[in-house]
């Protein structure tokens, strides 16, 4: 892979036989048979906290955590709601008060 392109989620440092990061699962096998892992496509798409639990919760409910993954998704998700919304009336009360 040339240098220019490397990218962050995708890189893997050489094992020497070991099996690289992506291709072991520390704790089950919920993650194995994904085309993707979610930490790739939550490193890809430059997600924070709340919505990279949603993309893992949402990811792994059939093989893991059944119904309480899908209330952990909600849970996370109206947390993320709120946070934007306390931001959004933030970004107004500021500009209410620079003009």
């Amino acid at each position: 892979m040339s240098a220019n392109n490397i990218q962050p989620w995708n890189l893997e440092l050489p094992q020497s036989g070991k099996l690289t990061v992506n291709e072991r699962q520390v704790g089950g096998d919920h993650y194995a048979k994904n085309k993707i892992q979610p930490w790739t496509y939550i490193i890809a798409n430059e997600l924070g906290y709340l919505e990279g639990n949603i993309v893992k919760y949402i990811t792994r409910w059939r093989d893991k955590g059944g119904l309480q993954d899908i209330d952990k998704v909600i849970h996370y998700a109206e947390k993320l709601k709120e946070v934007e919304e306390i931001k959004k009336l933030r970004e107004e009360h500021d500009g209410i008060q620079r003009t």
